[in-house]
């Protein structure tokens, strides 16, 4: 759907609504669509990041102590002499 910038302002309200149900609304100015009224995306729930921070915070409590560097070289030095 096309609408003017002058029939956009008179009936916003109506677009929106529109818009919120899924319909895109073109905005033109003088016959050239200069921006697009469309649905916002669904909100974020907040908890939707943490369990992967909390899966970090872990991880780097389990790895980032020096008895965990010394695993790491280990494994490394134990691939080295495995492709030998």
């Amino acid at each position: 759907m096309v609408k003017s910038l002058r029939e956009s302002k008179a009936k916003l309200s109506e677009l929106v609504e529109l818009a919120s149900r899924g319909q895109d609304v073109l905005i033109s100015v003088r016959g050239r669509v200069k921006a697009r009224l469309t649905r916002a995306a669904p909100p974020v729930h907040p908890s939707a990041g943490s369990a992967w921070a909390r899966e970090l915070r872990a991880l780097q409590r389990a790895y980032g102590t020096p008895e965990a560097k010394s695993r790491v070289e280990e494994i490394l030095a134990q691939d080295r002499e495995d492709r030998l």
